[in-house]
């Protein structure tokens, strides 16, 4: 059974990294509550919605989110910013 739920709204236009952020993670498997963990680990304080919300472009990264989750998913800043390919 599949439990994955579907995006209910539009993404949204306030950050770059979003849907790189959530390709990452999912391409490594992981789910929203190991990166929120991953976060904690490296000094950044979010919760479910912020993730999901950064995910969905809805809500801005600040520079110390976006270094952790290049850190985090082995991603270059650089490819969450879509400058390079992976």
């Amino acid at each position: 059974m599949n439990d994955l739920r579907l995006r209910k709204q539009a993404l949204g236009t306030r950050n770059l990294v979003g849907a790189r952020v959530e390709m990452a993670r999912k391409n490594q498997g992981m789910k929203q509550k190991e990166l929120l963990a991953q976060l904690q680990v490296n000094g950044i304080d979010m919760n479910a919605s912020g993730l999901s919300k950064l995910e969905g472009q809805i809500r801005y990264v600040t520079d110390y989110e976006l270094s952790a989750l290049a850190n985090i998913l082995n991603v270059s800043v650089d490819w969450l910013l879509g400058r390079e390919e992976k």
